[in-house]
């Protein structure tokens, strides 16, 4: 039998934030990945939106037996989409879906709503894991909405599923939001200057 599968491009390419089956690297056509807010989070999130010139790496896993329950409730302010083909991988053909941030109330990340470095370390270690270090600089090259600022919540982080990074994998995530002239910030309200 031959199970469903999700594409995750942030937090479900890393392995150690879930335990689904078979988790193989992924290349999704057709979607740029995109940091965003809404009301129902208080930071910022990556999510995806159209994009005919955009290629992502990411990584797909089994949804044994089309259970997507559980998943559904860990991407509470998403929306499942089904991207069967536009997904190339090694495996057999099966349907695949992605997740797609709920429409309203979405908004570029802000001061109020930053993105959490605790998040964005999980999201990077996946991508060393599974594409190396030239999929973690795909990831920041294919990513938009870096403007907005980056909480540093690493001595106490808030992203429940965090994770720890080593200090080659620390450097690469600081020198690469350094490139991007993204703003760290050590507390919300600060300017990080």
């Amino acid at each position: 039998m031959t199970h469903p599968a999700f594409f995750g491009y942030g937090s479900l390419v890393n392995r150690a934030t879930h335990d689904y089956a078979d988790p193989h690297p992924a290349t999704l056509t057709g979607w740029r990945r995109v940091w965003k807010h809404s009301s129902r989070r208080p930071v910022a999130f990556l999510s995806v939106e159209p994009c005919d010139a955009t290629e992502l790496l990411g990584l797909i896993a089994q949804v044994p037996g089309a259970d997507w329950a559980a998943l559904d409730a860990r991407e509470q302010a998403y929306i499942r989409r089904d991207v069967t083909h536009q997904v190339r991988h090694a495996l057999a053909p099966r349907s695949t879906a992605l997740y797609q941030a709920a429409r309203g109330h979405i908004a570029p990340p802000s001061t109020e709503h930053p993105i959490l470095l605790s998040y964005l370390d999980v999201v990077v270690q996946g991508y060393l894991n599974t594409h190396g270090a030239d999929g973690a600089r795909h990831f920041f090259a294919t990513t938009a909405g870096w403007e907005g600022p980056v909480l540093d919540d690493r001595p106490a982080p808030l992203y429940p599923r965090h994770q720890y990074l080593d200090p080659r994998e620390r450097k690469l995530v600081d020198n690469a939001l350094a490139d991007l002239g993204t703003r760290v910030v050590s507390q919300l309200g600060a300017t990080g200057q």
